[in-house]
């Protein structure tokens, strides 16, 4: 490519391309890795760079801070799309790697973006070259490393976590963008209405390139035809944004963490907590009728007896949602938020299932008392079966002493209720009922 069409190219890229980085200097964010005597700033000054593993979530300079690390260095840089290339092309970046060990002693930094987008034979296809040293890796990830890099490539790698930038970060970078002459804006004098700037800041949601491509949008539609300055406003901003860049990945960590933050503030009956994450996975783009399903799940979990009714407040929310779609069924998923948050609590029937699940597991298949098996044959009579068995509606207090277990649980319980909404109720009800029974065991004595 020759220079006249690098510039070309470089005038052709969208803002965020050309405000990119060149050296750490100019590096913006993750203060916690490039501060003085921090990680990053060490090894950039003894030239030595270990394979790495960017985690954090879109705009926040993971590679960027790949290709920095590669210029400053002195070593050659790959770039390699997990979502556009293959093994071949691995092949290819190997010998062109070795080419240029043997022949110039250059290492090779190979950046992996979207590296969890590989499977499992792609991930292996790197990992002898990263051994013996040929390449260093370098992956960005917007999800959990753990959970998306095979164990022998994450050993070998450090991984290091980005964060959405701040504010006051977020400011700098449009700043800067506004008023560079050559790669930036600073052409068409922009000039911010008040407010303007912190509602791009906000709307960006800690993501340096969603900030910098709502920038450039509102620059075109804020130009004037002569050289006066170019005024952008919040209204001008609101139409370059459209809607707020929420962090959301259905299949990714980040709903597990949205979902896991919604049942714990119902759990801690929060409901402006449980709200607020409800909110965000809805405009994030999550199902509601996982989220519904999820509030089902949560009736019988976490407040079960306490408060019957609950079940029922969450599969009518599913029901009003299937019935009427988005967004007016949303609202009934709201409905039941509120209504579960502030519900009583009780985990007694969750509890009783797992002991009844794990005495099964352990004990095995045990045969019920004979007194309570269905006869319905001579022979199953002249077996005992239902022999003995008291027909409850036949007590004044419909209780009979006879046990329901196999013979070798005779007693046991499973079923501990709270004393906390309905359920005090029931643990008053069945407290009286085996008060009867015993005092009637006794008369028998």
């Amino acid at each position: 490519m020759t220079g006249q069409q690098t510039i070309i190219q470089t005038a052709l890229a969208p803002l965020a391309e050309r405000m990119r980085p060149r050296v750490l200097a100019d590096f913006v964010g993750q203060q916690h890795l490039l501060g003085n005597n921090k990680l990053l700033g060490k090894l950039l000054e003894q030239k030595q760079i270990p394979s790495l593993l960017l985690w954090g979530p879109p705009g926040t300079g993971k590679t960027t801070l790949a290709r920095i690390l590669a210029r400053q260095s002195g070593y050659s840089f790959e770039f390699f799309s997990a979502v556009l290339s293959g093994v071949k092309e691995i092949r290819e970046i190997v010998a062109k790697a070795r080419q240029l060990k043997d022949q110039q002693g250059e290492s090779t930094i190979l950046f992996v973006d979207e590296i969890h987008r590989f499977n499992k034979s792609q991930q292996d296809a790197f990992l002898p070259h990263v051994e013996c040293g040929l390449l260093t890796l370098i992956g960005a990830t917007t999800e959990n490393p753990s959970f998306h890099v095979i164990s022998p490539l994450l050993s070998r790698c450090q991984v290091l976590v980005l964060y959405p930038l701040e504010p006051e970060e977020l400011k700098t970078i449009a700043l800067r963008a506004a008023e560079d002459p050559e790669n930036g804006l600073g052409k068409l004098h922009l000039v911010f209405d008040t407010d303007a700037l912190d509602h791009l800041v906000n709307a960006s949601d800690g993501d340096a390139r969603a900030l910098l491509n709502s920038l450039e949008i509102a620059a075109s539609l804020a130009a004037r035809p002569d050289d006066s300055p170019s005024t952008i406003s919040i209204e001008i901003i609101e139409e370059a944004v459209q809607q707020r860049f929420l962090r959301y990945d259905k299949n990714g960590e980040e709903h597990y963490n949205l979902i896991s933050a919604l049942h714990k503030s119902l759990r801690d009956s929060d409901p402006d907590g449980a709200l607020y994450w409800l909110g965000r996975m809805l405009q994030g783009g999550e199902e509601p009728l996982y989220i519904a399903r999820r509030l089902i799940r949560f009736a019988s979990e976490d407040i079960g007896n306490a408060d019957p009714q609950a079940l029922n407040i969450a599969l009518n929310a599913r029901e009003s949602y299937h019935i009427l779609g988005s967004p007016e069924g949303e609202l009934a998923l709201f409905q039941a938020v509120i209504y579960l948050a502030t519900a009583a609590k009780s985990n007694a029937t969750y509890a009783a299932f797992n002991q009844v699940s794990e005495e099964i597991r352990k004990s095995g298949s045990l045969p019920p008392p004979l007194h309570i098996r269905n006869a319905p044959t001579k022979l199953m009579k002249n077996l005992g079966y239902g022999k003995g068995y008291q027909y409850a509606h036949d007590d004044p207090d419909a209780l009979v002493e006879q046990e329901h277990l196999p013979e070798s649980l005779a007693g046991k319980r499973f079923y501990h209720p709270t004393n906390r909404g309905h359920e005090a109720i029931i643990k008053d009800r069945l407290e009286k009922w085996r008060k009867i029974l015993l005092e009637r065991k006794k008369r028998k004595k």
